[in-house]
């Protein structure tokens, strides 16, 4: 008989973190293409219409949260009552292991790795990966809307990055690099939601639940 012993994986901060950053890319993703090429207008007359105005304030603002969702995450990646996890991010340094769960998830092998981190090595090098892609965002972000605003908290904010800005060549470059950055997000979505639902399928220990209630239900000695 297959005993399950309910197990807890997620802290809440860490899972609130995880749906907070969600729900915020969730909403900036379609904002930002109507911003860089709106598709379409409201109707009404011309001196009525804000909707631009309105995608944009959408948009500063889940961006102004992501930003401090991640720095939010990147403290409880050190300060973690529940996990102190920032070397759960470098899981994917162990080779061996690495290589033996890129050959089960090829289906070249039926051993999967060794779970010794929060993260598996692949998993591990996806989320690592994601702060990267993170920081650029917010980064980039912060360069785009401080050029055009120039008071409040972003005046004292856009002479931190501005660096940033020189350094890859102007705001041409800046914005190029924020729309990347946003294709990146929507590929890493994707392929997010559809290991979440292989490994919980593969496995049956309820990975996808697990970011809700906390817990993974693992086998039994």
């Amino acid at each position: 008989m297959d005993t399950r012993v309910p197990k807890k994986e997620w802290s809440v901060p860490i899972r609130v973190n995880h749906w907070a950053m969600m729900i915020s890319i969730f909403i900036l993703i379609p904002t930002g293409f109507y911003i860089a090429a709106p598709f379409t207008v409201s109707a009404g007359e011309t001196i009525d219409k804000f909707l631009m105005g309105n995608i944009r304030y959408i948009h500063i603002l889940f961006g102004t949260i992501l930003s401090f969702i991640f720095i939010w995450r990147v403290y409880l990646a050190f300060f973690s009552r529940f996990h102190a996890d920032w070397k759960d991010f470098f899981a994917w340094t162990d080779i061996k292991n690495t290589i033996k769960q890129v050959k089960f998830y090829a289906l070249i092998s039926k051993e999967p790795s060794e779970h010794t981190h929060l993260y598996g090595p692949l998993q591990s090098l996806a989320y690592g990966g994601l702060m990267l892609m993170l920081l650029l965002i917010v980064v980039t972000g912060l360069c785009l809307m401080g050029a055009n605003y120039h008071t409040g908290i972003i005046s004292f904010v856009y002479p931190l990055v501005k660096p940033f800005q020189n350094l890859v060549g102007g705001l041409a470059v800046v914005r190029w690099i924020h729309h990347i950055m946003t294709w990146l997000f929507i590929l890493f979505i994707v392929v997010h939601i559809y290991m979440a639902f292989w490994y919980d399928a593969v496995f049956t220990e309820g990975t996808v639940s697990s970011m809700i209630s906390g817990r993974l239900f693992k086998r039994s000695e």
